[in-house]
């Protein structure tokens, strides 16, 4: 799946075939257009929407939108193990922003993952 993302750029997303189904059934039953959003939500909202469920929750004061990126970033790389991919995920030109990452992984996670790394000149 192809969308905008940051810079304008042209983005291709992982999205599992089940969901991705229900995603093209609800365009097609709310008549959207390529277009159109999913969902009528702005930067605004997603914040608000944020801050209360993390009130809701306990969770620290200090959660914002980009920090789900970071956290599925770090569970993806410890799930995979394979930067490359991860980088390819996130839009990045190179490995060197993703193997940032590392740092939040275990000792025995961080050496696994960088053994199978090769970087780029």
């Amino acid at each position: 799946m192809e969308v905008i993302g940051k810079g304008r750029k042209l983005r291709m997303v992982a999205c599992p075939e089940r969901l991705s189904e229900k995603l093209q059934a609800y365009a097609y039953q709310e008549k959207l257009e390529a277009q159109d959003r999913f969902f009528p939500i702005n930067r605004q909202r997603a914040w608000q929407i944020l801050k209360g469920l993390s009130q809701k929750v306990g969770l620290p004061k200090r959660v914002y939108p980009h920090l789900l990126r970071h956290s599925d970033a770090i569970e993806r790389l410890r799930q995979t193990g394979n930067p490359k991919a991860l980088q390819h995920h996130l839009g990045h030109a190179s490995t060197t922003m993703v193997m940032r990452y590392l740092s939040t992984l275990t000792k025995e996670d961080s050496l696994r993952i960088q053994q199978e790394v090769k970087f780029e000149e």
